[in-house]
């Protein structure tokens, strides 16, 4: 058999649930050749990670049988670095990678920092995990999966956290890589670039089907598929509706006339039977408003100084920026300059430089969702959410902007720390909602979330009347939002 044409990975009938009430995939199957580029498509929390798990072992389906061609090695970049290794060094993180000790890994580390364009990476051995930015953070979980060299890379929403010069040498090395990748991303351009096929996961009908083509190419053909099948089942709806009305007048007219009724009340479950199942996960959130804090006057907050990381050392720097309502402020620089960190010093009254009105309410939106309690159910945050933002308690209201974020009565009652990333995020959203902030700090903010949702929070973020600190490192998302003064540590 020719080399391109082996097939690495096959799914043969896979079925996979967490519980009775959780169904994942259902009698599922697609195979994957070698050197195969494919991304995965699914609506937030509809099991694009699962997919990765059952191909790695982590979970075991509960019917069917998953092929992984012997001998190929497989290796994933995670979405984030677990929180039990963030006090580990650079070289007991990479170690880990490995089932046996690597007794000559520093050079392997060194190689592989370089293809992720991790700068400095000489001088990192010995530093703990938790010190690197969350960009930083990224090419470490990137490079992790890299210095295995396997024949199948899994990743996992790999430009999360990256900026544009990161992404455009993933991009690059993606292009190059000879061997089968496969793709968890939100990211069209990057996507585009490299893909050649869409593993579709339907969040409905729980199946996967396999298109071909890049990306955009596919993203069409989907949308065109959906507008073709909602025609068919209104065009078989009004079908349905005519025999039904008929059926109930016949009926009433005794006679062979009941018989008549009878078929076509037959015909009427026929036809509906053909009634195609709508993609439900392609659903979008609704457009939304994040209502400002209404009584603060003057400034909102003032920043005269602030910390940033120069040539791997903490400097100080001088400011002058003033914020008062409906002003938004776009910080900008490189990975690894110390955004985040100024944004969270940002969100701490007490940080040195920083004044902020004392009546302000704060809404930060971090990255790593380090705001949100992972213990806590997504009912207890959002109802915390309503109080902080002054208002009595209404679980009517507050189930209303949950469902707008398509947290449905199934997931409300959820710890927040089962739920996928993408739906963290939309936690997160209808938090900020319910806060009624004063002041919006936002930490990439689209990291995580699903593309078709990202216009509608652009749209958000574009009409918020308080004072808002953005930082996002997607230009198109950006553009979509109105920004008053831009802020460029790297300058």
């Amino acid at each position: 058999m020719a080399q391109q044409e082996r097939t690495v990975i096959r799914f043969d009938n896979v079925s996979f649930e967490y519980s009775p009430v959780k169904p994942i995939l259902s009698e599922v199957s697609f195979s994957l050749r070698l050197g195969a580029k494919v991304t995965v498509m699914g609506q937030n929390g509809a099991g694009k990670s699962t997919l990765f798990g059952l191909i790695t072992g982590v979970h075991t389906p509960e019917d069917g049988e998953i092929h992984i061609e012997p001998g190929a090695t497989l290796a994933i970049a995670r979405q984030v670095i677990p929180r039990d290794e963030l006090g580990l060094t650079v070289r007991e993180f990479f170690q880990k990678c490995f089932k046996k000790k690597v007794y000559e890994i520093d050079p392997l580390i060194d190689e592989v920092l370089e293809v992720v364009n991790l700068k400095g990476h000489e001088k990192v051995h010995d530093r703990i995990i938790k010190t690197f930015s969350g960009g930083q953070q990224a090419r470490l979980l990137l490079a992790s999966a890299l210095i295995q060299n396997p024949d199948i890379l899994l990743l996992d929403e790999p430009t999360n956290n990256l900026d544009h010069a990161g992404i455009e040498h993933l991009k690059d090395f993606l292009v190059a890589y000879k061997k089968t990748v496969i793709v968890i991303s939100h990211d069209s351009e990057f996507l585009n670039a490299f893909t050649e096929g869409v593993l579709y996961l339907d969040g409905f009908t729980r199946k996967i089907e396999y298109y071909k083509g890049n990306y955009f190419q596919v993203v069409e053909d989907i949308t065109a598929r959906i507008e073709k099948e909602n025609m068919k089942n209104a065009q078989l709806a009004k079908e349905i509706q005519a025999k039904k009305d008929k059926s109930n007048e016949f009926a009433h007219k005794g006679g062979k006339l009941r018989l008549v009724a009878k078929r076509m009340r037959e015909k009427a479950e026929e036809l509906e039977e053909e009634m195609v199942d709508v993609r439900k996960e392609d659903k979008t959130i609704r457009k939304f408003v994040i209502p400002a804090q209404e009584d603060i006057v003057g400034d909102i907050i003032t920043i005269t100084s602030y910390s940033m990381i120069h040539d791997h050392k903490i400097v100080d720097r001088k400011a002058n920026i003033v914020l008062r309502k409906n002003q938004h402020l776009q910080m900008r620089g490189p990975n690894g300059i110390g955004k985040s960190t100024l944004l969270r010093s940002l969100a701490n009254p007490e940080t040195k430089g920083i004044t902020i009105h004392p009546d302000v309410r704060v809404g930060y939106y971090s990255q790593d969702f380090a705001t949100l309690d992972f213990d806590s159910s997504v009912y207890a945050t959002l109802k915390a959410a309503m109080e902080r933002g002054g208002e009595r308690f209404h679980e009517e209201k507050m189930r209303s902007v949950a469902s707008s974020f398509l947290i449905t009565s199934d997931l409300i009652n959820n710890k927040i720390g089962v739920l996928s990333e993408g739906q963290k995020g939309l936690v997160a959203f209808a938090s900020l909602v319910l806060e009624r902030p004063g002041l919006l700090i936002l930490d990439e903010p689209t990291n995580h979330i699903n593309f078709r949702h990202i216009p509608v929070i652009a749209e958000a973020l574009n009409q918020y009347k308080g004072a808002m600190i953005l930082v996002s490192h997607v230009p198109d998302f950006v553009a979509k939002i109105r920004i008053d003064e831009t802020f460029d540590l790297g300058k």
